[in-house]
C-alpha cells in the first residue's frame, strides 16, 4: 500500500517503501527512482513545515481558544495568542505554508512562547463525525481537540499532519539506511596483493564478504519494518487503553474522584478522555467510536510525559479483583424488577378521587395499584442520581474556581426532577418512624431518611459524599383541582463542602396535569434561588406549562455576584434533559434550546433510558433502590423501607396481597398522629425550633455497623392494643 493511497486518519504500516529510498511525503510522486537521494533537512523542512491558527478546547470557563500551531520536522508546537486577527508569525524565506489565512494580510507577531509540544512519530489523529470541522489529535498522555475556520481547513491540516508523521517514520534516524552505511575493500585488496594472492582469489573474498553482509543488512532491514510497524500501531493501541478506560470512568461515574477519595495522591492530572468538551452534537451511540464530548472535566495544555499518562490510567475500578483496596465498589445493581406474578387490574382513578376534590391527598385511601414499588424516603435519594456534579463542583472549589462551583450546584438542584418524567404512579407513604438506607461506595455516598412527622407528613434525609454534605426535609401542601394536582414543597436543602461553602434552596411547585381527560403529565414551575454564603448567588426559573409554548420544560437562570450585583454566568436548559452554562460578562438568556446548545456549555445531561423498562417508568437508578440482599437484610433495622410488606408485594407483582398488607398498614398508621401527640419523636433527626430544619443526630452507622437496634420498633409488624401501649411508653422514655 502506498503512503498517499491510504486514508489520512490511519497509522502508518510496516508496508514502508524499501531501503536506499529517500524520505518521501505521501503527496510525491510513485515515479521517484529506487536510488533518489535522501532528502537535505531543508528540503525536508519545506514539505513539513505548516502554520496556522487553530482553536484549542481548553476548559468550561473558556471554551475554545485561539491558538498559534506551527508544524515542523514531525513536531507540532503550539502559542498562546491573544488577537488571532493580527498573529501572523514571519515565514522564513517563504517556505512556511499557512493554512486558513493569508501570509501577507496580517501584521507579523513575535515573542510567542511555545506552551505545547506534540510528537506526531506517537500520535494519532480522528474526525469528530458530527462536525466538519473538528478533529481530535490522540497522544498517550492527552487528548487535544481542535477546531478549524472551515471543512477545508481541517482536510488541510489532517493531511499536513499525516504527511509529517511519515516523514518521521522514514526518515527515522536507526542507523541502517543504506545511503548512510557503505563499505569499501580496497584496504583488503592491496594487503592480500601485498601477499602475492591472485586476482581471481581475491574478487571470490570480496563476494563471500558482500554476500555475508548483504544477509546481515537483511536481517537489520527486516528489524527495521518490525521497529517501523510496532510504532505504526502504538497510537491505536494507546486510544484503545484509552477508550478502555473511558468506558470504565463511564461505568464508575468518575474514576478521578474515586482515586482522589481512596487514594493519598493530590488533585492530579486527568487522562485525556475525562478531558472532553461539552457537546450536544455527539450521539450516544457513537461515544465508543470518536471522543466523548459530554463528560465533564476539563483540558489542560499538553505537557504530559510517558510518566504522567502511566499515573493518570493507572486506576482501573472496573477491573478490580476482590483482594484489592477496592472490593466494595464491585457491588453489582439490578437492572431490571422481578417479573410480575400477577396480572393487574385496571382501576379508574376518577371513581376513587372524585369525592375528594380540595382536599389533602395524603389522607385519601388509593389502592395500591396507583402506587409505584418506591417510598417517599426512597424518592428523597432519587435526588441524588447526579451526585458527580457535586463531586466535581467539590474540585472546582479546590482549584480556586468559585463561579463554576455554583453553576454545577445549580444543575445539580435541576436534575432532581428528571426522573420524574413519565412517572405518572405516586410513591408510598412512609409510616411514623421509617427510615431508609443507601450506601453507593462506587458513587461514594451514603444517604440516610427516615420520616419525623406523621401529620404534617415530614421526612428528613442526610447525605455524606466526597468532600461534602447534604441533608433537608421536605413536606409536601398539596391540592387536588378535579383535573390537575399541585404539589407545594414546602423545606429547605442545605449543601456544605467541606471548605467551609454552602448552599441552600427549596424546591419549586410540581403540577400533574389531565387526571380526567388527556394523557397524564407533570410539570414544575416556579422560582428557584440557590444562596451561598460566599460571594455567588444563583435564581433559576421552571417556565409554567402553556399550551402555546413550543419549548416546555425550560429552566433559565443566571448567576450573580453578590457584591456588585453583576451577572457571571447565565443557564439554560430542560429539567428533563440537559442544562448547559454560558460565563461571561455579556450573559444573556436565549429563547432557543438549540441555539443554547449550540453556543453553550454542557453541565449536565440525563442519563439514557433503563435496558429493561418497566411500566412505572424508572430509572436504571431507580430500579435499583428497593433491592435487598441477604447480607443486606440483616445488616438492616426494622424500620426500613425494604421491608414493607406491601410495597414488596406491588414490586414483585402480586397485587392482592400487596393490597390487603396496605390496608393493615394504613390502620395502623392512623394510630401515628396519637403516638406523635403523647410525646413521640425521631430517632436520628432532630430540630432546634418549629421553623428550623431537622438534622442527623448521628449514630445509625455506628449502629449498623454493631447490628444493634434496640428503641427500633417492628412497624411494619402485627399492630394490637398492646403493641400501641408499648409504642407510646417507648416514645415517652
Amino acid at each position: 500500500m502506498r503512503a498517499r493511497d491510504m486514508h489520512p486518519l490511519c497509522c502508518i504500516t510496516s508496508d514502508c517503501p524499501g531501503f536506499g529510498l529517500g524520505a518521501r511525503s505521501p503527496s510525491d510522486s510513485d515515479e521517484v527512482p529506487a536510488s533518489a537521494p535522501p532528502l537535505s533537512d531543508g528540503d525536508r523542512a519545506q514539505s513539513t513545515s505548516v502554520a496556522g491558527i487553530l482553536y484549542k478546547w481548553t476548559n468550561f470557563g473558556k471554551g475554545w481558544r485561539p491558538r498559534w500551531f506551527v508544524l515542523r520536522d514531525g513536531v507540532l508546537t503550539y502559542c498562546k495568542i491573544r488577537q488571532p486577527e493580527l498573529v501572523a508569525p514571519p515565514v522564513e524565506g517563504g517556505s512556511m505554508r499557512l493554512i486558513g489565512i493569508s501570509g501577507g494580510s496580517r501584521s507579523a507577531g513575535d515573542g510567542l512562547k511555545v506552551v505545547g509540544v506534540v510528537h506526531l512519530k506517537i500520535s494519532s489523529f480522528r474526525e469528530s463525525k458530527s462536525d466538519d470541522k473538528r478533529f481530535y489529535i490522540i497522544t498517550p498522555g492527552k487528548t487535544l481537540q481542535l477546531r478549524t475556520d472551515s471543512a477545508k481547513d481541517r482536510v488541510a491540516w489532517i493531511e499536513a499532519l499525516v504527511a509529517a508523521r511519515s516523514e518521521s517514520f522514514l526518515n527515522d534516524s536507526c542507523g541502517i539506511n543504506p545511503n548512510d552505511t557503505c563499505f569499501s575493500t580496497e584496504r583488503l585488496r592491496s594487503r592480500m596483493r601485498a601477499e602475492g594472492l591472485g586476482e581471481t582469489f581475491i574478487r571470490d573474498c570480496e563476494k563471500i564478504i558482500q554476500a555475508e553482509f548483504s544477509q546481515h543488512f537483511a536481517q537489520m532491514r527486516a528489524r527495521y519494518e518490525d521497529y517501523l510497524s510496532f510504532l505504526g500501531t502504538f497510537p491505536q493501541q494507546m486510544e484503545g487503553f484509552n477508550l478502555e478506560g473511558r468506558t470504565t470512568r463511564i461505568d464508575d461515574d468518575r474514576v478521578e474522584l474515586i482515586k482522589n477519595e481512596f487514594s493519598s495522591s493530590v488533585h492530579g492530572k486527568y487522562s485525556e478522555y475525562s478531558n472532553t468538551e461539552s457537546s450536544e452534537d455527539i450521539d450516544q451511540k457513537q461515544e465508543a467510536d470518536e471522543l466523548s464530548e459530554e463528560d465533564d472535566l476539563c483540558y489542560f495544555d499538553s505537557r504530559q510525559s510517558f510518566s504522567d499518562f502511566t499515573f493518570s490510567t493507572s486506576p482501573k475500578i472496573a477491573n478490580v479483583n476482590s483482594g484489592d483496596i477496592l472490593p466494595s465498589l464491585l457491588t453489582k445493581r439490578r437492572t431490571k424488577l422481578p417479573d410480575p406474578i400477577e396480572k393487574e387490574k385496571g382501576v379508574s382513578l376518577w371513581s376513587m378521587i372524585k369525592d375528594n376534590v380540595g382536599k389533602d391527598l395524603t389522607r385519601v385511601c388509593l389502592p395500591v395499584y396507583f402506587n409505584e414499588p418506591l417510598s417517599s424516603l426512597q424518592k428523597c435519594f432519587e435526588d441524588l442520581e447526579y451526585s458527580f456534579l457535586l463531586d466535581r463542583a467539590y474540585e472546582y472549589g479546590k482549584m480556586g474556581n468559585s463561579l463554576m462551583r455554583i453553576l454545577n450546584v445549580a444543575a445539580f438542584a435541576v436534575s432532581a426532577y428528571a426522573s420524574s418524567e413519565g412517572r405518572l404512579c405516586k410513591p408510598f407513604n412512609p409510616l411514623l418512624g421509617e427510615t431508609y438506607e443507601a450506601e453507593f461506595p462506587e458513587k461514594g455516598l451514603r444517604f440516610f431518611s427516615e420520616k419525623v412527622s406523621h401529620h404534617p407528613m415530614v421526612m428528613a434525609c442526610h447525605c455524606e459524599g466526597r468532600g461534602w454534605k447534604f441533608w433537608g426535609d421536605s413536606e409536601l401542601k398539596n391540592k387536588f383541582w378535579g383535573q390537575s394536582i399541585q404539589l407545594d414543597p414546602v423545606g429547605k436543602l442545605t449543601l456544605e463542602f467541606d471548605d467551609g461553602e454552602t448552599f441552600q434552596w427549596s424546591k419549586v411547585t410540581t403540577t400533574i396535569h389531565n387526571l380526567i381527560i388527556g394523557k397524564v403529565f407533570c410539570n414544575h414551575h416556579g422560582t428557584m434561588n440557590i444562596s451561598g454564603n460566599r460571594q455567588y448567588s444563583c435564581t433559576l426559573k421552571f417556565k409554567e406549562h402553556s399550551f402555546l409554548d413550543r419549548n416546555p420544560r425550560q429552566v433559565q437562570g443566571f448567576v450573580h455576584d453578590k457584591s456588585s450585583g453583576a451577572k457571571e454566568a447565565t443557564l439554560i436548559g430542560r429539567w428533563d434533559d440537559s442544562m448547559y452554562c454560558t460565563v461571561n460578562d455579556d450573559a444573556s438568556i436565549s429563547n432557543s434550546c438549540a441555539l443554547a446548545q449550540q453556543n453553550n456549555t454542557l453541565l449536565w445531561k440525563k442519563n439514557g433510558p433503563p435496558e429493561n423498562p418497566t411500566r412505572y417508568n424508572l430509572t436504571s437508578f431507580a430500579i435499583a433502590l428497593n433491592e435487598i440482599t441477604p447480607d443486606l437484610k440483616e445488616r438492616l433495622p426494622p424500620t426500613d423501607s425494604r421491608l414493607r410488606p406491601d410495597q414488596r408485594y406491588l414490586e414483585n407483582g402480586e397485587y392482592e396481597k400487596a393490597n390487603a398488607e396496605k390496608l393493615r398498614l394504613e390502620k395502623r398508621q392512623r394510630m401515628s398522629r396519637k403516638l406523635q401527640e403523647n410525646g413521640w419523636h425521631p430517632k436520628w433527626f432532630q430540630r432546634t425550633s418549629e421553623s428550623s430544619t431537622f438534622q442527623y443526630i448521628g449514630g445509625y452507622w455506628e449502629a449498623r455497623e454493631q447490628r444493634n437496634w434496640d428503641g427500633c420498633p417492628n412497624i411494619f409488624g402485627e399492630f394490637s392494643d398492646d403493641s400501641s401501649t408499648a409504642a407510646e411508653n417507648n416514645s415517652k422514655s
